[in-house]
């Protein structure tokens, strides 16, 4: 897999959590300090301006209270001391080619934008999927588009992190029982043509054991930007 260069018009790709929470999604922060953090039930992410800093650290510590769970993407630092690595998980981040999402997705399925009557069925689906961190209030990052079958919610993808000039298309999950019908294929470019209509460019993240993901992901053209490592890590004690 070819490594694209780091985009310069795409600084918040870096550090996307960060980039989120202080523009976009800035109304959703949970902030201390240089540190901030999503609520939980939003999403499970926290980031700091510079985890070469000791005050991120801090500010991480503050938010989470004491042995208290932190999910941060792109760890590139060993925590300081006090900290606990519960787990790392290794993962790629992929941009979509400048193609990707500017026409319609295309013959398929009908799509349709997900709200909040729809939050039951889209946790059951994710429970039954695992795609990744989905919680009660996950929809309120962005736009969620999904596709029924007899009003029966079988495949969703949506929006998530959301740095200036880029948005991350999340949750994409299709069950079991519609797999190789080109529902996740269609749903990423139905969420695109959103990202691109508002002048920005879809990215996504994917655990490096999700082959089948990536390959999909790298068939629709998207290219790796870079590894990113997911930490899930424990505040000190009190």
């Amino acid at each position: 897999m070819t490594t694209a260069p780091p985009d310069p018009h795409d600084p918040g790709l870096d550090n996307p959590v960060w980039a989120s929470l202080t523009s976009t999604h800035a109304h959703l922060a949970e902030v201390s300090g240089r540190a901030a953090r999503f609520p939980v039930d939003v999403s499970p992410f926290a980031g700091a301006a510079d985890l070469g800093d000791p005050a991120g650290w801090a500010g991480l510590a503050a938010l989470a209270g004491p042995s208290a769970s932190v999910v941060l993407p792109g760890l590139t630092v060993a925590p300081p001391a006090g900290w606990t690595t519960r787990s790392l998980i290794p993962g790629v981040q992929m941009v979509a080619p400048e193609s990707f999402g500017v026409s319609a997705p295309g013959d398929g399925p009908p799509v349709r934008e997900l709200g909040e009557d729809d939050v039951p069925e889209m946790l059951d689906l994710v429970r039954r999927t695992r795609p990744g961190p989905f919680a009660a209030r996950t929809r309120l990052l962005g736009t969620y588009l999904g596709i029924r079958e007899e009003g029966r919610l079988v495949a969703m993808a949506g929006e998530r992190l959301r740095p200036p000039g880029a948005t991350e298309i999340s949750a994409v999950c299709t069950d079991e029982s519609v797999r190789g019908r080109g529902y996740a294929s269609h749903l990423l470019r139905a969420v695109a043509a959103g990202v691109r209509a508002r002048g920005e460019t879809p990215f996504l993240h994917a655990a490096g054991e999700n082959v089948s993901a990536i390959r999909l992901y790298a068939a629709l053209g998207f290219r790796h930007r870079r590894d990113i490592t997911f930490a899930l890590l424990q505040t000190p004690p009190a």
